[in-house]
């Protein structure tokens, strides 16, 4: 009979061992950032150049020096350069890619941050949009000041005719500047 193997929440779990350890040197967030400068390197005119120097010197070395001087001897296809070139290759493509992830990582966490600084402003302008609408309704309802001139003068002269004695100011404006106000408008 087999015997089944719960997780519980309450005890503890194994501890797996490894045979090799991590070295405990160099975080993730410090071998992302060497192998952003890495990919940033090999992606400029400056690596390319000094790429081409090394290998026009190693072939020209390899092919026009005397036989007992030549390391990686043509005779031979170039084996070492070829290997060198490889190598440089199988290290090269996976940290552009951790590289290029990382990229990805802050696009994603700068997209997300965009997005909620759109939905605010969005709810903002939503909230203003709303504000504006009830400040015109609230603005219909009011009396202007046209408004209340018309009413006093359909009341001044309702009273008129009626008989009553209306006393009408009638100060010129420097007057009234002189008490302080504009005085009536005309």
């Amino acid at each position: 009979m087999a015997e089944q193997h719960f997780s519980r929440v309450d005890t503890p779990q194994e501890v797996r061992r490894h045979l090799i350890r991590r070295p405990s040197g160099m975080s993730n967030e410090a071998f992302g950032v060497v192998s952003e400068k890495f990919a940033r390197f090999m992606g400029t005119p400056r690596f390319l150049i000094w790429m081409t120097v090394f290998v026009t010197l190693w072939l020209t070395w390899n092919t026009f020096a005397p036989e007992g001087a030549q390391f990686d001897p043509r005779a031979l296809n170039y084996t070492l350069l070829t290997l060198m070139l490889s190598l440089q290759a199988s290290y090269a493509a996976p940290l552009i890619l951790l590289a290029q992830n990382r990229q990805d990582d802050r696009e994603r966490v700068a997209l997300e941050h965009d997005r909620v600084q759109a939905e605010r402003a969005l709810a903002d302008t939503e909230y203003l949009t709303r504000e504006v609408a009830a400040l015109r309704i609230a603005l219909r309802d009011t009396a202007t000041r046209d408004f209340i001139r018309s009413e006093l003068r359909d009341l001044l002269e309702e009273m008129e005719t009626k008989g009553l004695e209306v006393r009408r100011r009638e100060e010129t404006p420097d007057e009234d500047e002189a008490k302080g106000g504009p005085g009536p408008p005309r």
